[in-house]
């Protein structure tokens, strides 16, 4: 129903803001990363998602589509909410949740409350499917940091420690050359 909301942050509270539009205030649930980057009085423009349930009518805003695809993506599968996915996208960018979500690794869901090991595992599951198809018709493969992680993860390194050199890499990189730089910067 409402589809994007465009004018200036009146208020920022925890876990959401308001944005005045043309004097009525909206109140307008956002992921941790933008709620730090805004300043009451500026100018926003976020796509949104409403959210209408039994005893709720809630609007979740985000900075651009492929934030606001991700989310709905997560709602549509079983046993998340439009909470838990805000709790999700908090955990880390969509990048890293793709490439945690292809290799695996569940560790970033377990960090949202109220999704335990088992739960987590099978968001993954139902969640490198949906990627996976999504992927498909984009005509791609997930990434070429989750090749990159593979790779380094295949030469004996944790995934941990390549996870974390490659997301100081430069994405625009080839794989071939963001392993070579992983490798320069693991062996300094």
């Amino acid at each position: 129903m409402i589809a994007k909301i465009t004018g200036k942050v009146d208020e920022v509270d925890l876990g959401s803001i308001i944005v005045d539009v043309s004097g009525i205030g909206y109140k307008v649930f956002v992921t941790n990363s933008l709620l730090s980057s805004l300043k009451v009085d500026n100018p926003i423009s976020l796509f949104t998602y409403f959210a209408v349930r039994e005893n709720s009518q809630d609007l979740y805003g985000f900075q651009n589509k492929e934030e606001k695809n991700f989310f709905e993506l997560l709602l549509s599968i079983s046993g998340i909410g439009p909470k838990s996915a805000l709790g999700i996208l908090n955990t880390a960018p969509i990048e890293t949740i793709k490439e945690g979500v292809a290799s695996g690794d569940a560790s970033h869901l377990t960090k949202v409350s109220g999704i335990g090991r088992k739960s987590a595992e099978k968001i993954i599951v139902e969640l490198k499917d949906k990627l996976g198809t999504i992927e498909g018709q984009e005509g791609g493969n997930l990434s070429g940091s989750g090749m990159a992680i593979e790779a380094l993860t295949s030469l004996g390194y944790s995934e941990r420690d390549a996870r974390s050199v490659i997301q100081k890499i430069d994405k625009n990189l080839s794989t071939e050359e963001m392993i070579k730089e992983a490798l320069r910067q693991l062996g300094a």
